[in-house]
């Protein structure tokens, strides 16, 4: 999308909200997600056996994160425990951000933009590596993973509310920057703008078709449509 006609869809907008894992940065670069996967469901096989199967069917951690919650609120705790401290690991190992994730981010905060990451990722993991890379600056607040609540992690809207409550922004003056359906799902449910981030083939249509706002594929493209003239 070229910048000017991004900027004129952003103008719209007085909050951005970032997508993390994609947007921002690989969480599971340097700590492969199905290893995660794996050590999550052998920790619900033991406190949950008759879920054993079903755990080890896949290969992602929050399949198993969200499956725990059939166990009780005790054993969604320590699954929950067990993917945060993963997530904290895997992000001190997941090397620079994505392309023109740090200049997006900062362009939108230099435009008078309030500027928060929305993630179904813990906030921990978020908070570290920000930190990290010397972004922490670059945003002002962080809504992570709801505590004990997989339910409403997105495609719920309560991310993008809660999101917009803490900048004091009303959800439809906002927008979600994000490269998954659930993300784009979200921004509608909530009433909130979305611009897709196709970074792999095959993206571009399935954001469009689940009603992105815009869909790029370089997060450059938001930095220059913030500094557009």
């Amino acid at each position: 999308m070229f910048s000017d006609e991004l900027a004129s869809t952003l103008a719209d907008y007085d909050a951005i909200l970032f997508d993390f894992d994609g947007p921002i940065c690989d969480v599971f670069q340097g700590v492969p997600a199905p290893g995660v996967a794996k050590d999550l469901s052998t920790l619900l096989a033991t406190l949950a056996p008759e879920l054993a199967d079903v755990a080890r069917s896949t290969d992602d951690p929050m399949v198993v994160h969200q499956l725990a919650r059939k166990g009780g609120q005790d054993i969604l705790a320590a699954v929950e425990a067990a993917l945060t401290d993963a997530e904290v690991r895997a992000v001190g190992v997941a090397g620079a951000p994505t392309d023109g994730a740090a200049e997006a981010m900062t362009a939108a905060r230099a435009s008078g933009r309030r500027v928060a990451v929305v993630s179904n990722n813990s906030a921990d993991c978020v908070r570290a590596y920000l930190s990290a890379q010397g972004l922490s600056g670059t945003v002002e607040a962080v809504v992570g993973r709801p505590v004990l609540r997989p339910d409403l992690m997105k495609p719920s809207p309560h991310p993008l509310l809660e999101a917009a409550a803490t900048l004091g922004v009303p959800p439809e003056r906002s927008a979600l920057v994000g490269d998954s359906v659930t993300d784009i799902e979200a921004a509608r449910a909530a009433g909130a703008g979305s611009i897709g981030f196709a970074n792999k083939l095959g993206k571009e249509e399935a954001l469009a078709a689940a009603g992105a706002g815009a869909v790029v594929t370089d997060m450059r493209s938001i930095a220059r449509a913030f500094t557009a003239p």
